[in-house]
């Protein structure tokens, strides 16, 4: 079968695949993006994004989103709709799969982020980037002087609810079956324990998160068994990122063991002619910052490599 054969697809219309197409396009390499959610990613439905370089004040996450479209779009990105099911290497092509219908590429950056592993309680999707946060570098500022609920009891749960110490006045920690951080972790959480900074509640599994007038009043769970309320300000959950790689199974390009996708330092998969840059990538940073300078070296490895075909 023949197909056209696109110079650059992108797969995902984060920050990170945005900031790449700017430099393709730029350099005149036609760029078509594939998203089948949100352009802009998970920093589109983040409220406000306080840490990205450039905005004083902060820049609200649609707003920022938006931004880097125009951009990208300005030099001549095309942002198409669709959701990609497949890749393959083949005859010295990429073939992507794109509902149902195969799109040839020379070469293909893979930009389709993480998402968040969610409770799946009443609240936390209607109260997502209000009062419900994902990620506490991003947005534990919010709450200095307030009292936080943190679920999670694995690592990346209590080194963030050490971490958001720094601004809030009280932290339940609620983990359902026991803390499983590493014995350093736990030794670093424990003088916050002692001083009753944060109090640990093992055993207790969320039910539900409740809002009055559009903000979080209190979080309701079961604590062995029995029912518990947390009043809070704010809830932060950390039970782990799902990588956006499912639609790889089958391509060859190799994932490690969190299914993330493994790159070398020029943001190359083992598959030739196959980038990967953002929070899909092995050893991202899981930041929009990080993720744009990541698409920008993602573009330039993609033109050193179509300039060697």
């Amino acid at each position: 079968m023949k197909h056209d054969i696109i110079p650059v697809v992108m797969v995902g219309a984060g920050p990170s695949a945005l900031a790449a197409a700017i430099y393709t396009t730029r350099e005149a390499i036609d760029t078509v993006l594939y998203e089948k959610g949100v352009v802009g990613g998970l920093a589109a439905i983040t409220d406000q994004v306080d840490n990205y370089p450039g905005f004083p004040d902060g820049i609200a996450g649609m707003q920022l989103a938006e931004q880097l479209q125009k951009q990208a779009e300005r030099f001549g990105a095309k942002i198409e709709y669709g959701d990609v099911s497949a890749l393959r290497h083949e005859n010295g092509v990429n073939i992507v799969t794109v509902d149902g219908k195969d799109m040839a590429a020379r070469a293909v950056l893979i930009a389709t982020g993480s998402d968040y592993n969610k409770l799946g309680i009443p609240g936390e999707k209607e109260l997502y980037g209000r009062g419900v946060h994902y990620c506490a570098t991003c947005d534990g500022a919010f709450y200095k002087g307030k009292r936080l609920a943190v679920v999670g009891g694995g690592n990346s749960g209590v080194q963030e609810a050490i971490f958001l110490t720094r601004f809030a006045s009280h932290i339940d920690l609620l983990v359902r079956s026991t803390v499983k951080a590493s014995k350093v972790l736990q030794d670093e959480l424990r003088p916050y324990i002692d001083d009753g900074k944060v109090a640990v509640h093992v055993k207790t599994v969320p039910q539900e998160i409740v809002a009055e007038n559009g903000a979080v009043q209190a979080v309701r769970a079961q604590c062995d068994g029995k029912p518990v309320e947390f009043a809070v300000d704010g809830v932060f959950i950390f039970i782990g990122l799902k990588p956006n790689t499912q639609f790889l199974a089958g391509s060859g390009v190799e994932l490690d063991a969190r299914g993330l996708i493994k790159t070398d330092e020029h943001l190359a998969t083992n598959v030739p002619g196959v980038f990967a840059s953002g929070d899909v990538r092995s050893g991202a940073t899981m930041q929009v910052a990080s993720a744009v300078g990541e698409g920008a070296t993602a573009a330039l490895s993609i033109r050193e490599y179509l300039d060697r075909k």
